[in-house]
């Protein structure tokens, strides 16, 4: 959702009905509960996990380019991420360290021998722990020559500019969102971000990647299978929240665990432009879709399509004239597409179009809100059911400029004193 408006309109109305509210905002960070991914990481796996969502999200306008740059970075990530995670007290385990680390990786390319703090940190967690997955993790990145090596860490920086604004630091230094708790208890997550700056978008991918993976791991792990209540996610503007990993797969497979989502899209072609050949395999495990207008040729086309035709009857008539005049009738039986292209481009905005498995396609009048029981909870129906987001939140955005320093702190300090 991009504005935020539903948790305006039906926040109160969710709390009388027993429901927690969790809210993230990327527009307005100090109307937000604080989201920190590091939180959800219990095994090696989950940091893969982690670093896969955050570079495919965070690639910007580039295309193709070569490789070798992402999978080094991936090893970086990988390494330090690793290092926070065995290491690090859980306080320091957020992208707030991540960044400081970053910072604090001096290359210099006419001293291959030279090493900066975080080099040091590794050495002695290596003369520990050899086999550590973070120790093995930088080994390979250490591969890379001085100047290479400085690359890749600009092209890190790069990526993780975002991050170098206090408030974001702020807002991923500790967790209130407890996404594997969503499951366990009726609970509103609201997810609000801009519909006209892609900036802090991954966040979003984030959310939503951790939370299809924990809800899944929990369901089979503690409730045999099905989670006790069912998550539907209305994710809105899906195309503008990034790509979310193995999507494809994971809206085959999480609707056996009490997990479904409805996604809603302008338009088909928004699917294509993300996920490629995988937007088939997307839209074919979806049991219903609803057309709701629209002017886009390739969706009216595959919609006429999936429509099917109808059978028309046709009559034709000829005449020949020449020295005798004759007369020919012909009936025909034809098949009709039941919605041309044309006629779907000015379909009727009070009418939508409805798929169901196993059902023919409908035509239906749109829903009347207003004529729904529970309209008169709805701000829209009285303003004095709108909910003031900032003075519901337990928590202030509090920005400690200074946290950048403090979370490298901690760990020079360990290693000083190991040493």
């Amino acid at each position: 959702m991009p504005k935020g408006s539903l948790i305006i309109d039906c926040g109160k109305m969710l709390l009388r009905k027993g429901y927690r509210l969790k809210v993230f905002n990327t527009i307005n960070f100090k109307k937000s509960l604080h989201y920190n991914p590091f939180v959800y990481i219990h095994s090696e796996k989950d940091i893969l996990k982690l670093v896969n969502v955050l570079i495919t999200n965070t690639k910007g306008e580039q295309k193709g380019g070569d490789e070798f740059w992402t999978k080094a970075e991936t090893l970086l990530y990988c390494a330090l991420i690793g290092y926070m995670f065995y290491e690090a007290p859980i306080e320091e385990q957020n992208f707030s360290t991540l960044v400081s680390m970053i910072n604090s990786m001096e290359v210099r390319e006419e001293d291959e021998g030279f090493k900066n703090q975080v080099d040091l940190m590794f050495d002695d967690l290596a003369s520990r722990e050899p086999n550590h997955f973070a120790v093995r993790q930088y080994a390979k990145y250490k591969l890379a020559a001085g100047k290479t090596a400085k690359s890749i860490l600009v092209s890190c920086g790069a990526r993780l500019a975002p991050f170098d604004i206090a408030e974001l630091w702020e807002i991923t230094a500790y967790d209130e969102l407890e996404l594997d708790t969503i499951g366990d208890r009726k609970t509103a997550l609201f997810l609000i971000m801009s519909d006209t700056d892609s900036t802090y978008n991954f966040l979003i991918s984030m959310i939503y990647s951790q939370l299809f993976n924990l809800l899944c791991e929990k369901a089979d792990d503690v409730y045999g299978g099905r989670l006790p209540c069912h998550v539907r996610c209305l994710i809105d503007e899906f195309a503008n929240i990034g790509q979310i990993p193995n999507f494809e797969k994971l809206i085959a497979t999480i609707r056996s665990r009490e997990i479904s989502a409805a996604v809603i899209l302008q338009s088909q072609s928004q699917l294509k432009a993300i996920y490629k050949d995988n937007a088939d395999t997307i839209i074919g495990n979806m049991d219903s879709s609803i057309f709701l207008g629209g002017k886009e040729p390739g969706t009216l086309k595959e919609l006429s399509e999936a429509l099917g035709k109808e059978t028309i009857d046709t009559c034709n008539d000829g005449e020949s004239r020449g020295k005798e005049t004759s007369h020919s009738l012909n009936y025909q039986k034809l098949g009709k597409a039941l919605l041309t292209v044309d006629e779907l481009a000015v379909l009727d905005g009070a009418k939508c179009i409805l798929q169901l498995r196993g059902v023919r396609p409908f035509l239906s009048d749109k829903c009347d809100i207003t004529r729904h029981p529970n309209y008169k909870y709805l701000a829209d129906s009285d303003k004095k059911n709108a909910l003031d987001i900032g003075r519901f939140l337990s928590t202030k955005l509090a920005i400690n400029k200074k946290r950048c320093s403090m979370c490298m702190k901690y760990l020079f300090l360990k290693l000083h004193k190991q040493r």
